[in-house]
């Protein structure tokens, strides 16, 4: 069974509760008998909500073609309505063991089936032989008051783009490879996906004893004021990693639109995606072994 990290951390807390009055009933612990009683009413509430979220979970089902070389389908709810992260970023994590909040299994078929998986918005990671990871993403809110937007929200106009990589490329960066892998927006704001590499000579080489690499992925935020783009001050990041600059140069992962922002409540939901038997750079954001910038 497939459930998020707050329902695992809602099962915790009555289970905690669930302890408190057993060890007052008990004698153990001598709670006074009105805290008794607000502890047995809030471990009613807290089941009372499990029971609720618990109904409200819909099934995910992913068809995969080309999907031979497959492993691992996981989940990941990033953020929550107001676009804060749901659990904080690991430094520590690594490339080949995605730190999901479900996990999928699959049939003879390639059909990959995620149940009970709790209202809200989902990214989906694929991993594959041959050191492949391909991942799904959408856009959070960066400001008070801005909207979530789809991973497939259109472009902003092409001027609007232009000069935009033109100030990202213009601006001093510990990376020495800042990549805007997608963007959204239009004449006034554009929320742009990031590709932060740094493969250059860093002070970590010492410590981990070959030359190591840091990535990480964010959202950044511009907005048209008074007739002039300003880049907003505020990210949020997606995952910072640290490793072997030779290990992480032998993997591709490509983000994919489609696989991102999958809007999920009470009712199933089936999507398909085609894995290319090759990824192109024309047509590929990412990172590819010898190609990516």
């Amino acid at each position: 069974m497939t459930n998020s990290i707050q329902t695992a951390e809602l099962v915790k807390v009555a289970e905690l509760v669930r302890v408190r009055i057993i060890a007052s009933e008990s004698g153990v612990s001598r709670l006074p008998r009105q805290r008794v009683h607000v502890v047995r009413a809030t471990l009613l509430i807290v089941m009372a909500f499990l029971a609720t979220e618990v109904a409200n979970c819909g099934e995910l089902q992913l068809k995969l073609s080309n999907a031979e070389r497959v492993t691992f389908v996981g989940a990941f709810r990033r953020w929550d309505a107001d676009g804060n992260p749901l659990k904080p970023v690991n430094p520590k994590a690594k490339i080949e063991t995605p730190e999901v909040d479900a996990q999928a299994e699959s049939n003879e078929e390639g059909l990959w089936t995620f149940r009970k998986l709790l209202p809200g918005r989902y990214d989906l990671v694929l991993l594959a032989k041959d050191r492949v990871r391909i991942e799904g993403f959408h856009y959070p809110p960066i400001t008070e008051f801005d909207p979530a937007l789809p991973s497939n929200a259109p472009a902003p106009p092409d001027e609007v783009r232009d000069w935009i990589r033109k100030d990202i490329a213009a601006a001093r960066h510990y990376e020495n490879k800042v990549t805007p892998l997608f963007m959204t927006g239009d004449r006034k704001q554009v929320r742009v996906f990031m590709q932060l590499l740094r493969d250059d000579t860093t002070s970590f080489d010492a410590d981990f004893g070959a030359p190591v690499a840091t990535l990480r992925h964010e959202f950044w935020q511009y907005t048209n004021r008074a007739g002039g783009w300003v880049k907003e001050r505020k990210t949020k990041v997606v995952d910072r990693l640290l490793t072997a600059k030779s290990e992480l140069h032998r993997w591709t992962w490509v983000w994919i639109p489609e696989l991102g922002g999958i809007e999920m409540a009470d009712k199933p939901v089936r999507i398909s995606y085609q894995i290319p038997r090759t990824f192109r750079p024309a047509s590929t954001s990412g990172l590819i072994p010898g190609l990516s910038p």
